[in-house]
């Protein structure tokens, strides 16, 4: 069993967000929006709540909007003050005060393992948790804590598992599992990136939330470039599987897949609904909308 109290959190923000372009020519995918707060934002606070107050993005060229956002507004704030608008001087202020947020490039892209290796002389020795932006996990959900739980337990690497239908598990990591003593938590016996659906070994995906000891670090370092000639993270994991150093949390919350066009517009949709301050308009105006179609 661990010991070690897990307090850092990567969040790789390199990418270049070219399904959504030209929205993101001069924009970070990032900072998107659903309904009122940027992907990011949602992101850090899930990292936040998981007591994860230690975080470092990997971030890319033209990404400087992610670390204005994170930092004070000092004219924006001054304004909301002076017109004595509380609500909004709340909501911007919030996001300055979230985590401590360091940043640095990931340089070349070569992939997510590649851009999780930059995390090394951050991370040092210690265990960390990677958050991807793709995915975000509803805040009444609490996977990251279920996470945290299992690598303090298991003392070993843990990866976040959904159930997909097998046609989309083309699209992810497919994990090969056996039980364990804990209800929702597996033994990973082997990971394969992107699989087509003969080829997957179950419809297990690997959702973008990790928590890994500093011993990734050499793994990535040793694997070769694989699936578009990248440095893929599964890859390693698969490596670190194989040695029964992998376990997984299987998750049957809510998840809201922001990584294309149409994922993001249902994102946005089943996020607003939930809201309280537009969410029964919004009922309301899908059901006429959608008598119409």
């Amino acid at each position: 069993m661990s010991n070690q109290r897990v307090n850092k959190a990567v969040i790789p923000a390199a990418g270049l967000g070219t399904r959504f372009l030209p929205a993101t020519k001069a924009m970070p995918k990032e900072m998107l929006p659903i309904v009122d707060k940027p992907v990011i934002q949602y992101v850090v606070e899930e990292a936040a709540r998981a007591g994860l107050a230690d975080l470092l993005m990997i971030t890319g060229r033209n990404k400087n909007a992610l670390e204005n956002h994170f930092d004070k507004a000092t004219e924006i704030e001054s304004a909301l003050q002076l017109k004595g608008d509380v609500g909004r001087l709340s909501q911007v202020a919030f996001s300055n005060s979230l985590a401590n947020i360091h940043y640095t490039r990931q340089g070349d892209p070569k992939g997510l393992g590649h851009a999780v290796l930059r995390a090394k002389a951050h991370v040092a020795e210690q265990s960390f948790a990677v958050l991807l932006g793709d995915d975000m996990i509803d805040a009444r959900d609490q996977l990251l804590p279920q996470m945290l739980d299992a690598h303090q337990k298991y003392d070993a690497h843990v990866v976040a598992l959904m159930e997909v239908p097998m046609e989309s598990i083309h699209l992810y990591g497919s994990a090969a599992v056996e039980k364990t003593e804990d209800e929702g938590v597996v033994r990973v016996k082997a990971l394969v990136e992107k699989p087509t659906a003969d080829q997957a070994p179950s419809n297990l995906a690997v959702i973008g939330r990790y928590v890994l000891k500093s011993r990734i670090f050499e793994t990535l370092e040793n694997t070769p470039a694989g699936r578009g000639d990248e440095i893929q993270l599964t890859d390693a994991l698969a490596h670190e599987a194989a040695a029964d150093k992998v376990f997984g949390v299987v998750f049957s919350g809510r998840r809201y897949d922001t990584g294309d066009k149409l994922d993001y517009l249902k994102s946005t949709i089943q996020v607003a609904v939930d809201r309280e301050d537009i969410g029964d308009e919004l009922r309301e105006w899908l059901k006429g909308f959608s008598q119409n179609l």
